[in-house]
């Protein structure tokens, strides 16, 4: 087997205690030890958590004959650690840089490639940012969770876990280049002796491989796909991103809170104060437009204008008006088959229905108190499109080869990919859609991405540079979003890309996915049911909901939400829409704090199911229960324990729709609490608080 970096489960747990809110261990001593393990695993003479092969040598034969270095920098939260190896002779140079952060059990890092030499490097390949052989003393079972990705589907997000025999293997590769499109980039390994949360940071294709060699270990191998690749004189090129962070114990949502912190601190975006940028609570137009029209690709600026006014007049203004698809010229021209899908690449709003622009749209928001978001897919560019016509230079098309921009058969949408990874067409990018924001007054930016790009980049690799087209184009987009980050520090980036198919740690941490899925215009089971995967990873994001009763709309609630209302249908009510509205913003804060799930993980898409879920504050003892029996359900109560709370305290326990209370002990309370809905299709909320 491969002289990996092996990590016993006691040194990994030696650092567990950093970060846990219950920790009464000193921060400066747990930073200590954090980076004394990273001293330790980094450092010449051993073999790091990392391998690759240069000109088929593995790395860790070629490292032990580099120069070694190693520094340190100092930065809010962190300790950024650079470890460098370097070959005299070709003058490959491998940097690991490491963030070794403070009050946390976690350690990330990259890897960067760079080509010191004079000529063209050796072939780097199989590169693997993590490579690591966990072991552990205790017998037991060994395990990873993890969760689906996004298709569209009922199951997005669903919870999974395999449980490991010896020599079993999970491999775990994302669908057509999006990051979290059918499979998700986040794993909790659990062994005998605790466990181990692993995250991959990459916005394209990555891999992960959890094997089990023998009774006592796991190996975890994580990074891009797949890279062959040389580098050019003076060039340089970055890996994948890959997070660990251990955990001890029996109980793996401990270990999953943890992580959610750690989110939260390092892994989500923050605004000019540095301040947690929240999930905004949010509505559409009106949303969408009656056939032959899609969308918004009818909309016009005095609609909106009044749509705004509507929204004060029945007082459920949201924090943000959200106009969607589109808005852009050709859009509308239905009758030639034009529609908001194949006719992106022409960034100019439509002259006929915005005569002015966007700004006024903006302006009646902020009137009101509101900000203004709008819909933009800039990567994916249609080959009649402005963009195509004026800089075919910039963009790749699948297959390789010439890129020729021509009138398209329009019930198909044929698309390029705008090369995010050719610096001057960057350059273009981001000054065109800045110019778009300023000049149409909007706060927020919300990016679709509606291609798989993983054929784009590969037919497009340089002989013997397979990979870099990808690396490339992930940096730049990287790039893309600080920009606008830098030009906006106040902005979020709603992330939407086919609705949850791009949510990687290097993605969270720039945006939120305020659209989490694009399973959301049918039955609300998928919007009660991801949760119980996508909570435990990410404890930011939203989803649409496009129904004010209280079954359906607590079904998508989360740090925020969009609530697609139709407010001009006589079949809706001003009195479930204002209900609605200020029973998120009651709960919503109580999202980015621990998450339980309590009526187990997997499967629960089915109509004939009770789920409910807890969402605990330890900082005050508060908390809240939501539950839901759904249309087949043949159950009208369920018993659930509640976790996290102080067994001798007495807490009250409030019904949101019947005002009852009840006083139950913090013991009595995690060992059952009766749920009671006695119709189907009915909801549960409930509040709990310490009894002073």
């Amino acid at each position: 087997m491969k002289k990996a970096l092996i990590l016993t489960l006691s040194a990994l747990l030696a650092l567990a205690q950093m970060g846990n809110a219950q920790s009464k261990m000193d921060l400066s001593e747990g930073r200590d030890r954090c980076a004394n393990w990273a001293d330790k695993t980094f450092s010449k003479g051993k073999t790091p958590p990392f391998s690759f092969k240069y000109d088929g040598v593995p790395s860790e034969t070629f490292l032990k004959k580099c120069k070694f270095t190693r520094s340190i920098e100092p930065e809010e939260g962190y300790d950024l650690k650079t470890y460098s190896w370097t070959d005299r002779k070709s003058g490959l140079q491998v940097e690991a840089k490491v963030k070794v952060f403070k009050g946390f059990d976690a350690l990330e890092w990259t890897l960067w490639f760079t080509n010191t030499g004079k000529t063209d490097s050796g072939q780097i390949s199989d590169v693997k940012v993590a490579d690591i052989n966990a072991a552990a003393t205790k017998k037991g079972p060994w395990k990873v969770f993890y969760s689906k990705g996004s298709c569209g589907a009922i199951n997005d997000f669903m919870a999974m876990t395999k449980e490991f025999s010896q020599e079993d293997t999970l491999c775990v590769i994302p669908a057509g280049g999006r990051s979290s499109s059918v499979e998700f980039p986040y794993f909790n390994a659990k062994t005998p002796e605790g466990g181990l949360i692993v995250a991959v940071g990459w916005s394209g294709s990555w891999k992960a491989q959890f094997t089990r060699p023998s009774e006592n270990a796991f190996r975890i191998e994580a990074g891009q796909r797949e890279i062959d690749t040389f580098l050019y004189p003076g060039e340089s090129m970055r890996t994948p991103l890959v997070a660990i962070m251990p955990w001890e114990g029996e109980d793996r949502m401990d270990g999953q809170n943890s992580f959610r912190r750690f989110m939260l601190a390092f892994h989500h975006p923050r605004d000019s104060h540095g301040e947690i940028i929240q999930a905004p609570i949010c509505s559409g137009f009106n949303y969408g437009d009656s056939y032959p029209c899609n969308e918004y690709t009818c909309m016009t600026a005095e609609y909106a204008i009044a749509l705004v006014h509507r929204y004060q007049q029945f007082n459920i203004l949201p924090e943000v008006f959200w106009l969607d698809a589109g808005w852009f010229e050709k859009a509308d021209n239905w009758k030639e088959g034009w529609n908001w899908a194949n006719a992106v690449g022409n960034w100019t709003p439509d002259k006929e229905r915005f005569p002015q622009g966007m700004g006024p749209i903006g302006d009646a928001c902020h009137e009101v108190g509101s900000k203004f978001m709008v819909w933009f897919e800039p990567e994916r560019v249609i080959k009649d499109s402005d963009w195509a016509y004026a800089h075919p230079e910039f963009l790749l098309q699948a297959g390789g080869g010439k890129v020729e921009p021509h009138p398209i058969d329009r019930s198909f949408p044929d698309s390029y990919l705008f090369d995010l990874g050719n610096d001057e067409g960057r350059k273009w990018f981001i000054g065109e859609i800045i110019k778009l924001l300023k000049d149409n007054k909007i706060d927020y930016y919300r990016q679709d991405y509606n291609i798989d790009p993983e054929y784009f980049w590969s037919s497009n690799d340089e002989p013997g540079r397979k990979g870099m087209k990808e690396i490339r184009y992930i940096c730049g987009l990287y790039a893309f979003w600080d920009a606008l980050r830098e030009e906006f520090p106040d902005m979020l980036i709603d992330n939407c890309a086919s609705g949850g198919r791009r949510l990687d740690l290097e993605a969270s941490s720039r945006s939120i996915a305020l659209w989490r899925t694009d399973y959301t215009y049918g039955e609300p089971y998928g919007y009660e049911s991801q949760p119980y995967g996508l909570s435990q990873w990410l404890p930011a994001r939203g989803t649409g909901t496009h129904y004010s009763d209280a079954f359906c709309s607590r079904s998508g609630y989360n740090n925020g939400a969009i609530f697609n209302w139709s407010v001009t249908s006589y079949t809706s009510n001003v009195f479930d829409m204002q209900k609605r509205m200020a029973e998120l913003q009651s709960i919503r804060s109580y999202y980015l704090e621990d998450y339980y799930p309590l009526t187990g993980y997997e499967d629960n898409t089915g109509s004939d199911q009770f789920i409910a879920y807890q969402l605990n504050r330890p900082s005050d003892g508060t908390g809240r229960v939501m539950g839901f029996r759904r249309d087949a359900c043949p159950n009208a109560q369920i018993e659930v324990r509640l976790r996290g709370l102080d067994p001798d305290k007495t807490y009250i326990v409030e019904n949101q729709d019947s005002f009852e209370r009840t006083e139950m002990t913090g013991r009595q309370l995690s060992e059952a609490l009766v749920l009671a809905l006695p119709d189907p299709r009915t909801s549960i909320y409930l509040k709990y608080w310490e009894k002073q």
